[in-house]
């Protein structure tokens, strides 16, 4: 009945009982009991080198592959420096900095995050606490639907967008009553045609990709942007900070908000783990969920940092609040923000000219490999591409993985390659093994 940290007497506790009209404690929990606690973990008590032995060989279990995987989570050599500033226990151990005139480096570092964003975008505001891209294009959803002027209820996505990034976005439009609909993708790019056709005065907000989930870039952002605008949506555009180092700034082709995943820089791939990206345009400046940092001067006429902008449920009026998005990414996005400053702009631009050069070098080596046609769409393509599989893609897949290679199956004969500075000594041995199994 007690805690350490919520210490109740067995009269307070009985007094709160009452309050909410039940006998006992377990009476405000509904537990199934196939998954109830019985008291006992089932877990053999080991002791340390024995513990290390099992969890040895329980690891030893997974594959040991070299991954030519994306489709959002990106292989890149991420520095020394950035494992060893981030590990400084400053910002190990920092949470949420309420306390800013405690907290002045943490908070110089995010706010050099943002100015970052602000520079790759050519938007006014970003943030740094986006749990990843799926739940950073959730909150553009949101944002549109509150300023939009004009009644609306349909959100407009690629048909080649990722399922479980859709299926957060539905999750978000549910609350509001929006509806989730496709257009169609051509030759792996958005089908502008077929989205003038789709845009009407019921949309919300139009999303685009580039690079695109097949990684192709997209050519004609400025035409969908235009699409956008002349239908009072929002346009709202996925990208990364590395491909933005190369393309062009999302606000020159009408852009209101840019979201993506900026783990690609500082993390590496994590497997679900992300930093969600989130920019927008300063007229929707109090509408951005999550919190900013900003600049100002102490008593003293001192640079000082602080947290401008709170918009989450737990700092204000809940009325007023516009998202409970509640972790803080900070440290993630210090990691992002090490990665970058250490590259610096020619290094960053050197990363991205590298993430257009290495597929297409890659595609065209697989292009000759008897069995494979690559790449399948025409453009240019970032990081990755898809190539066409006369035998069965699972089958090559599967005989890749017992080669030691890891590819995506995104069609019956369709499989997805990345390629990143990462895998780069790794190519000659995918070469020789889809040789050998495409067949």
């Amino acid at each position: 009945m007690t805690s350490p940290y919520a210490p109740h007497i067995d009269a307070e506790a009985q007094a709160m009982l009452d309050a909410v009209g039940v006998d006992d404690i377990e009476a405000l929990f509904d537990v199934p009991d196939s998954v109830a606690f019985d008291g006992e973990f089932g877990i053999q008590s080991r002791g340390e080198r024995e513990a290390r032995r099992e969890a040895a060989k329980l690891l030893g279990r997974n594959d040991d592959l070299t991954e030519f995987l994306g489709r959002g989570h990106y292989a890149h050599y991420v520095p020394s420096v950035v494992d060893d500033l981030a590990s400084r226990s400053e910002f190990l151990t920092s949470y949420t900095q309420y306390q800013p005139e405690v907290t002045q480096g943490f908070l110089q570092a995010l706010f050099e995050y943002q100015s970052m964003l602000v520079e790759l975008t050519g938007l006014d505001v970003a943030n740094c606490s986006m749990y990843d891209e799926a739940t950073a294009l959730g909150e553009a959803v949101t944002l549109a639907q509150r300023v939009r002027s004009v009644s609306g209820e349909t959100v407009l996505v690629p048909d080649h967008l990722r399922e479980d990034k859709r299926a957060v976005l539905e999750n978000y439009a549910d609350g509001p009553g929006l509806s989730v609909e496709s257009y169609p993708m051509a030759d792996g790019q958005a089908d502008v045609d077929a989205l003038a056709e789709a845009v009407d005065e019921d949309v919300v907000m139009v999303y685009a990709e580039t690079p695109t989930v097949r990684g192709v870039i997209e050519e004609r952002l400025a035409d969908i942007g235009a699409l956008a605008d002349d239908h009072d949506a929002l346009f709202c555009l996925g990208s990364d900070p590395v491909a933005l180092a190369l393309l062009e700034r999302p606000a020159d082709v009408g852009a209101d908000v840019v979201v993506g995943d900026a783990a690609s820089l500082g993390t590496g791939t994590a497997y679900g783990f992300g930093l969600g990206m989130f920019a927008t345009r300063e007229e929707y400046l109090r509408q951005v969920p999550g919190r900013l940092v900003g600049a100002s001067e102490d008593g003293e006429g001192r640079r000082a940092y602080t947290l401008t902008l709170q918009t989450r449920e737990q700092h204000i009026r809940k009325e007023r609040a516009t998202s409970n998005i509640c972790t803080n990414q900070a440290w993630v996005a210090l990691r992002a923000a090490i990665h970058a400053a250490w590259l610096g702009p020619d290094g960053l631009v050197e990363l991205a000219e590298d993430c257009v050069t290495r597929p297409r070098d890659l595609a065209a080596r697989l292009d000759d490999v008897v069995g494979i046609q690559a790449p399948v769409h025409g453009g240019h393509h970032f990081r990755e591409f898809v190539a066409r599989t006369d035998q069965p893609a699972r089958a090559v897949a599967g005989d890749l993985a017992g080669e030691g290679y890891a590819v995506h199956t995104v069609g019956e004969h369709l499989i997805q390659v990345s390629a990143t500075e990462v895998t780069a000594e790794a190519e000659d041995g995918l070469v020789g093994a889809l040789t050998e199994v495409a067949k």
